[in-house]
């Protein structure tokens, strides 16, 4: 061995090996950095983490921004779609009447049309669970308790939509966000944040409901709806089956939601206390799948998923689809309008404060839940 590298030293390298170094440097020359004097150096590029918590995105909010906008600029139609906005708002509102406390200063996140503030003027919704010969103490209106609403959304269009008719009843800010997700107010700024029928298009979820409790006075309330899971459970499932017949696959048309079991979990991670999470089912109905389909455009609630195909639906999907729904959800004696659920998420959640009531201690009670539910009394 040592004779024949003193051969090469003497010699020089055959024609063999000198062909042999060339294939092996024009192999590996891509994947070494070349000298830095060099005018176009080559460098392999790793994968790095980016720093923070890793955020899975799965709406597009620039294409959520355009829906909105686009609605916003056919007014009268858009106000004609608010129905469903309207009376969720009302909803919200009447859990805050409950609540016997003066609020200088509260926040509309994701603001819409300004639904809330429109609420605030109507009177409270009627409870026929509750006795009419029953004393009840009268409250003072909302409208006259909350000094300050700040109106927050990222489309100017949406949220300004209606301010050339009469103006609420309430002081109102209106102020556009570059995004939801990242609250420009410092901590400690309201007395009670609202939102609804916002949170469903948001990515980082966990992130925004950290930075509500954040923008917080202690001792404060967050109230919030919000579609869930098996909002419009017909339509996903009579697309799905359009599509498989027409096409031979799945499209994604209507957006996932989260489910009412997550947000009791992501309120507390979030650093709430004293939660409470409900959920309510409201059904409306349709003369036909393409009213529905109408009417979710008008309102700025189209899908606006990531990775969606885009584009309309092919007209013989939707023809599919029409019958398709008829026939799963549709009664017999029915047949000339359609069912559409929208399943909403109501959730109230406290910032933490010294002295705060707390619940009482697991396993603490006195009374069994299920001798009451069997039919039993307190006194049982």
């Amino acid at each position: 061995m040592a004779q024949r590298r003193r051969d090469i030293e003497d010699n020089g390298p055959t024609s063999l090996q000198v062909f042999v170094m060339r294939l092996f440097a024009s192999i590996l020359r891509p994947h070494f950095r070349r000298c830095s004097l060099s005018p176009t150096p080559l460098c392999r590029h790793y994968a790095v983490q980016a720093p923070g918590a890793p955020t899975l995105e799965v709406f597009n909010s620039h294409v959520k921004y355009l829906q909105k906008e686009r609605a916003a600029a056919h007014a009268e139609q858009s106000r004609q779609a608010d129905y469903l906005k309207d009376e969720i708002a009302q909803r919200l509102v009447d859990r805050l009447l409950d609540i016997s406390r003066e609020f200088p200063k509260v926040l509309d996140l994701g603001a819409n049309s300004c639904n809330i503030a429109r609420a605030l003027a109507k009177p409270p919704l009627p409870t026929p669970e509750i006795p009419e010969d029953l004393p009840r103490a009268p409250k003072k209106p909302l409208s006259q308790r909350i000094h300050e609403l700040v109106c927050a959304d990222t489309s100017p269009g949406m949220l300004q939509r209606d301010n050339g008719l009469e103006e609420p009843v309430v002081p109102l800010t209106q102020q556009v966000l570059p995004s939801l997700e990242t609250l420009p107010y410092e901590s400690g700024t309201f007395d009670a944040v609202i939102s609804s029928m916002a949170l469903h298009w948001v990515n980082d979820l966990p992130s925004l409901l950290a930075s509500i409790n954040s923008v917080l006075k202690p001792d404060a309330p967050f109230i919030g709806a919000m579609f869930g899971g098996d909002t419009l459970y017909e339509l996903r499932a009579s697309l799905q089956l359009a599509d498989l017949e027409r096409r031979g696959g799945v499209q994604p048309h209507i957006s996932p939601l989260a489910d009412v079991r997550d947000m009791g979990g992501l309120l507390g991670k979030a650093g709430f206390k004293l939660l409470t999470v409900d959920v309510d089912d409201i059904i409306v109905e349709y003369p036909d799948t393409f009213a529905l389909m109408q009417d979710i455009q008008a309102m700025g609630e189209g899908n606006a998923i990531l990775k969606s195909l885009g584009g309309p639906i092919p007209r013989d999907v939707l023809l599919a689809n029409e019958a398709i729904y008829r026939e799963l959800h549709c009664k017999e004696e029915e047949k000339e309008r359609i069912p559409a659920t929208f399943r909403i998420i109501y959730m109230i959640g406290w910032k933490e404060a010294p002295g705060q009531q707390k619940p009482l201690e697991r396993g603490s009670g006195q009374v069994n839940i299920k001798d009451i539910l069997e039919g039993g009394g307190l006194g049982t």
